[in-house]
This record gives C-alpha cells, structure tokens and sequence, in this order.
C-alpha cells in the first residue's frame, strides 16, 4: 500500500475546535486553518450554506435578519448537528483534491470531558460527510504529542490546552491519561469576561469580535507592574444615551476582566496536581509543565500559572497548532499510537 498508495494518500486528522478547524493531510501537514464559523440564508425554512469559515467569520454579529452566521461548535462538541456536518464537508472538499478517488479515514480529536453522546454526534457528523471510517482521539493526548512531549515513555508529562470552549488539564504516561478533567473555560469565556466587564464599568457594550481583538491586542493574565500597562481604542454603543461611541481601555482593566477565567484554569491545575500519583507528580516537578491551544498565547498566562503552582511553566512552539499536529501525528504513526484512537463506539 505505501509507496504507491501513498502518493494518492487522502486521510486526514481534523481538530475540530470551537474556534477553528484546522485539516491536517497524511504526507502533507496542516494545509487548512479557518474559524469555525456558517453562514446560512434561511427562505421557507430551508438553509442554503452562504459562506464557512474566514468569510463567514466576517460576518458573525452583522447579519440582516435573512442570513444566519453561527458558530456550529460549543464547548468544544457540536452545538448544531446540520451546520456541523456541512462546515465539515466544505473542509474535507476544500482539502480533498479527487472526490471520486476513495473515501479518506478521518481521525478527529474530541475533548476529554465529552459524553458518549457528543462523542457519537461528531462520528456521525464525520460519517456523513463522507468518511469511511472515522476515529477518536483524546485533546489532551493529541496536544501533547503535537507539543512534541515524549507521552510513550513511562514518566508523567502534564499539558494544559487551553482552546477555545474547553480547557483540557491532563497528566499523561506510557502514551495514556493517567488523570484529566475537562473545564468549559476557554478562549469564549475571556471574550464573555472582557463583554461583561465592559458593560457592568463602563456601561459601553461591545460585540464578541471587538471583545476578541482586545483580548488578542492586551490581554495580559496579570496586572501590569505600572498598574495601567498599554491601552487600546475601543468603539461601541453607549448603553446610558445609545449611541456609539469610542474610548480608551488599558492593559490593567483586561487583566482584572479576565481574572475569573485565569482563575478557574488556575483552580483545574491545581486540582489535576492534587489528584496526580505522587511518583508522576515528582516527573512532573521535573519537566514542568506544558501550555498549547490558542489560550496559552494569552500574556503572562505562564506567569500568572507559575505564581500559583511554583512549577515551570512552557508555552509550546505552534500552541495553536499543537491539537492538530499532534491528531496528524497519530494519522501517520498510527501503529504505534494505535491504542489511543477510538475507531468504534
């Protein structure tokens, strides 16, 4: 099969995250990346699919009420069945360059807290979008293999992905989870942090979008030493007159927005150590700890981690790509890796 199948190799690992989707093609590497984001026209009750990903993404809370712009995902399992389906198929038919040639097998990571339920959903949404066969992997594992941390060998490595819906804690040895737990705490709920905060102390109200730049321009886990760090320009209706209008908001406001968030991926850190046995919890003094997802870009997370845990603390190299890495990894080393993916439940 290899050599010449391999050249018309088709499979695929997909981390099918509540942010964004990324394709990753055995032989070729990650070669999609986009938000996970539908935009569907809805007449009689009908949805005909407009736009997915980057483009639909620019129109998430600017639709007229004909057009729909949904995020199928939420925390980190399929919120919408039909959206999820089609926004899978778009991908595969993006990536997939002969439809007509084979069916690819598809190996998608699933958040460890996910029920069996959810966890059939995204089997099924795989299935039929045309997948011959379709296997599970868990997040945490995935995110570690893709961080390049060496989970076969009998030493306990801890990672903490933070994604978008979910923050995966888990402490890892001889290539399986020795103890995880799954928090609905992600990169959302900083959004939601940094709305809310907004709102309550400066009666301004802006929408998610405004709320993610700030968080991805400032965003800092910690107060800055000067107490006001740098500031940004910020521009949303006023809920005291209703109408728009543009202000300043420093480092030092984000900061205290976003403490809750810090906190409860603080809070599941500490509980995962607590619950570590204590021989992986000495290897774990040993190599620190390891930070992936798109949340670990989060300023002075690390810091913020490290002052509470008293442990070393690394951001992985491509943290927003270490999920899909790592679920492409397993595609290609499948032998070896094979007792982590799930292919039948």
């Amino acid at each position: 099969m290899a050599g010449f199948g391999g050249i018309f190799s088709s499979d695929m690992a997909i981390d099918l995250g509540t942010a964004n989707t990324l394709v990753y093609v055995k032989g070729r590497g990650i070669i999609l990346s986009e938000p996970s984001v539908v935009a569907y026209h809805v007449k009689d009750g009908q949805k005909k699919v407009l736009a997915v990903g980057e483009d639909a993404k620019l129109m998430l809370g600017r639709t007229p009420g004909s057009i729909e712009a949904i995020r199928p995902m939420r925390d980190g399992v399929i919120a919408d069945f039909d959206v999820a389906e089609e926004m899978i198929k778009h991908f595969i038919r993006k990536v997939h360059r002969r439809s007509t040639f084979s069916k690819p097998k598809i190996i998608v990571c699933v958040p460890h807290g996910a029920t069996p339920v959810e966890k059939r959903a995204i089997r099924q949404s795989v299935l039929s979008a045309g997948a011959r066969r379709a296997g599970l992997i868990a997040e945490p594992i995935a995110a570690a293999i893709g961080a390049g941390m060496p989970i076969t060998d009998p030493t306990g490595s801890m990672v903490v992905d933070i994604g978008g819906g979910t923050t995966e804690v888990a402490v890892l040895s001889l290539g399986d989870i020795v103890y995880a737990r799954s928090v609905r705490v992600g990169g959302d709920r900083m959004d939601e942090a940094i709305i809310n905060y907004l709102r309550r102390q400066h009666n301004l109200l802006i929408g998610e979008s405004t709320a993610e730049r700030i968080k991805t321009s400032i965003g800092t886990a910690r107060m800055p030493d000067d107490g006001r760090g740098q500031s940004m320009h910020i521009r949303g209706r006023d809920l005291l007159n209703g109408v728009p209008k543009e202000t300043e908001i420093s480092q030092a406001q984000v900061a205290e927005a976003l403490a809750e968030p810090v906190q409860s991926i603080c809070e599941a850190v500490m509980t995962a150590l607590e619950a570590t046995p204590p021989d992986l919890a000495a290897d774990i003094v040993d190599r620190g700890v390891m930070l992936t997802g798109g949340g670990a870009l989060l300023g002075q997370l690390d810091l913020a981690l490290r002052e509470q845990t008293g442990l070393a603390i690394s951001v992985a190299d491509e943290s927003l790509n270490c999920v899909a890495l790592g679920t492409g990894r397993a595609l290609e080393y499948e032998k070896k890796l094979r007792h982590v993916i799930d292919y039948d439940s």
